[in-house]
């Protein structure tokens, strides 16, 4: 699941929007999980969902539009888990579409447990984030707990020591572009946001 709903009010535009070069970071998150062998996509939009359908190839993803995605990461948390009507889905590997610096090999090492009960994060230099693995038997928990900008954080805390940390910076980079610094030291662009008339 590629979360790519937020509105990027510190960036300049909305994370979905972002660029390198004539590339939507989008396209390149979901190459990414196709190579480490994520089965199937699922890509959370919000702000700005219609001129990312136009700007980025999301033929191999399934889309799912949150409406309320301006509430926080919590609500397109819900909204992608609520996508996930196959029941032979055990496990989903949970993405924000801000991490350019993020591998197959790190996504490979987080979803090497894929079991219903596992909760499972990448740690850098001993920090928890990012890719996250959620097994489904937590999926209803997380949905009832997931609120505004922090998302999981609730069920995660709620659910700690059953949580399995995985080291994954030595072979990726969990920094999220949140500020025009890190946009600029990653080569990002957002291009102009269309204004509806």
């Amino acid at each position: 699941m590629i979360i790519a709903a937020g509105g990027g009010r510190r960036i300049g535009g909305p994370e979905a929007l972002l660029h390198r070069g004539d590339k939507p970071l989008v396209n390149q998150v979901i190459e990414t999980m196709t190579e480490a062998g994520c089965e199937r996509m699922v890509v959370v939009l919000g702000a700005a969902a219609e001129q990312v359908r136009e700007t980025a190839d999301l033929s191999d993803a399934t889309v799912v539009i949150n409406k309320a995605w301006g509430t926080g990461v919590g609500s397109s948390i819900r909204a992608g888990l609520a996508a996930m009507d196959d029941e032979e889905i055990e496990a989903v590997v949970v993405i924000p579409v801000d991490m350019p610096g993020l591998t197959a090999t790190a996504i490979r090492r987080v979803a090497a447990l894929p079991y219903p009960d596992v909760l499972a994060c990448a740690t850098y230099d001993g920090v928890r984030g990012y890719p996250m693995l959620f097994g489904r038997r937590h999926w209803s928990g997380i949905a009832t707990l997931a609120s505004a900008d922090v998302g999981a954080r609730p069920y995660l805390l709620a659910h700690k020591d059953q949580i399995v940390d995985i080291a994954c910076g030595s072979v990726a980079d969990g920094s999220r572009v949140d500020t025009p610094e890190l946009m600029a030291l990653y080569g990002l662009t957002v291009p102009p946001q269309r204004v509806a008339v």
